[in-house]
């Protein structure tokens, strides 16, 4: 699989940013660690997802470009298909929940996307999507569960390898699997001593109770801050991935990822979502000192309207 990353970056290269990689005193003091945070929120429209979905979309086949594609999303993979759509000029339509974040559902608008809403607790958008394929033979962009997202998303850590060299351990936030699947496959190539954690919201602790069982479990409409890690479980393909190159999981509570969030906006200056705070989160549970860190900041698409909402109860 990792070959395919190694395509998935030269497909991507020149389109996609190669995103900063930034380090913090402060931080290392804090944790007792060298800390190397990937911001993947300073990628095109804000995520890592545009990596995954600009190297699927670009392969597809002219037919299938010129019928459109469709994809399911609360807001960083509708984004990422809708801006390497009007980038390669594909027609385009997301389904997404109506309680989307407004920041979201607004990009998604500006890079030329029809959005088809849905009540995510009555509804299914895999169902609606589908009837849409049917009528209209749209091509269906998955979140995660292809092997093409996944080449994608594991790029992430192929960079930060590449730029920084050795890590003993590399902290990826968790949804649906593909940044992490693609980010572990990339670290046990390139690094195959270092530990992948794999981090995700107690309140979306689907993936780690998989791990944990050694098969699939799901959650039913799980409701953390961080929206875009709130999958109801692993894929069928991102799940044996997991199993055999992730090394452990831990699960972050919300007032750990304000926390997190808070830290990052307040001290590093930089602007994260919560799902792009998760894995800095995991940072105290990990008894471990003077050791060299990655951690993904997996986006940083958040209405910065509402976020003092999150930050109101935080003491410095």
């Amino acid at each position: 699989m990792y070959e395919k990353i190694v395509e998935a970056a030269k497909r991507i290269e020149g389109i996609a940013h190669k995103t900063p990689v930034l380090t913090s005193t402060l931080l290392n003091e804090l944790t007792g660690n060298q800390i190397f945070l990937k911001c993947e929120n300073f990628q095109r429209m804000g995520a890592f997802k545009f990596r995954g979905a600009y190297n699927t979309i670009s392969s597809l086949s002219q037919e299938e470009k010129n019928k459109g594609v469709i994809a399911y999303s609360s807001g960083n993979h509708a984004m990422a298909t809708a801006l390497t759509c009007k980038i390669l000029d594909i027609p385009a339509t997301v389904v997404m929940p109506e309680d989307a974040p407004q920041v979201k559902t607004a990009a998604v608008r500006d890079y030329g996307a029809t959005i088809v809403t849905y009540n995510r607790g009555t509804e299914s958008r895999e169902e609606i999507a589908q009837g849409l394929i049917d009528e209209f033979g749209y091509t269906l962009i998955r979140p995660f569960d292809a092997e093409s997202i996944i080449a994608g998303q594991g790029t992430v850590a192929k960079e930060l390898i590449e730029e920084v060299g050795e890590l003993d351990y590399l902290l990826v936030p968790c949804g649906g699997g593909g940044l992490l699947s693609g980010c572990a496959i990339s670290a046990k190539h390139l690094l195959p001593e270092s530990k992948v954690i794999g981090v995700e919201p107690a309140v979306s602790d689907d993936a780690t109770r998989s791990f944990r069982a050694g098969k699939l479990q799901s959650i039913e409409n799980p409701n953390s801050i961080a929206d875009g890690l709130n999958s109801p479980s692993l894929g069928k393909i991102t799940f044996p991935f997991i199993k055999e190159n992730v090394d452990d999981f831990i699960t972050v509570s919300e007032e750990e990822i304000k926390a997190a969030m808070y830290f990052l906006w307040t001290r590093l200056k930089i602007v994260v979502e919560p799902s792009g705070a998760v894995a800095l989160a995991a940072y105290k549970k990990l008894p471990v000192k003077g050791k060299r860190m990655g951690v993904v900041l997996s986006g940083g698409n958040v209405d910065v309207r509402k976020a003092g909402d999150l930050f109101k109860d935080i003491r410095d």
